[in-house]
């Protein structure tokens, strides 16, 4: 990514002066979850600060959780090791089979193939990990169900519920409260930049196309 585009966006989020995602102006979440919707069909996008916490909020989100065994595509020690830790019993899924979540990991190099990644995609929830596009970690959940994507936001300390009743101190949605919450909130200053690579990830094909 061409360092002038990376310290516009910095210098943009900077001088705003809503740098914490716990701002009610901030736009820079937001934007990032209108542009990954558009890019994969999804109806709803749930962002979080590492692939963990977005695989945490793509079962979470459907209700699964300690005790219960899911179907998981080809994962890394890491990530089975975490799934493990919430006590979850994991059984790797075949190629093409059903599994809980379809996982899809972004560079800069296959950032502009992500409508067909999720054009592939078969099961009721789709975790996308940004982290490879430079920025930091960060990820998302991305899902037609509103149950499930209430869910996952619900899982997040200062998520979009929290954001909503921490000014008024009423709970929205009591039956949404998890027995526990985590930070997984994504930072606006990382949003931004995903944001930026993932414009400019279609921009040589619609150049392209612009001349033919």
């Amino acid at each position: 990514m061409e360092l002038f585009d990376t310290a516009t966006v910095l210098t943009r989020v900077l001088t705003s002066g809503v740098v914490m995602s716990i701002e009610k102006s901030d736009r820079e979440l937001p934007g990032l979850e209108r542009l990954l919707t558009k890019r994969t069909g999804r109806a709803r996008a749930a962002l979080f600060n590492s692939r963990t916490g977005a695989l945490h909020g793509a079962l979470a989100g459907q209700g699964l959780g300690h005790g219960d065994t899911v179907s998981v595509p080809h994962a890394d020690r890491e990530s089975l090791a975490f799934l493990a830790w919430l006590g979850l019993t994991t059984e790797t899924t075949e190629p093409g089979g059903p599994a809980a979540y379809d996982y899809v990991e972004l560079t800069q190099e296959n950032a502009d193939r992500l409508p067909e990644f999720a054009a592939a995609s078969t099961a009721p929830v789709l975790v996308v990990d940004l982290t490879g596009l430079g920025f930091g970690p960060a990820a998302a959940v991305l899902t037609d169900s509103a149950d499930v994507w209430a869910r996952a936001e619900r899982l997040k300390i200062f998520g979009a519920y929290d954001l909503r009743t921490m000014w008024t101190q009423q709970e929205a949605d009591a039956d949404l409260v998890p027995g526990v919450q985590f930070n997984y909130r994504l930072s606006p200053l990382v949003a931004a930049c995903a944001r930026m690579a993932l414009t400019h990830a279609v921009r040589p094909a619609a150049t392209l196309g612009a001349h033919s």
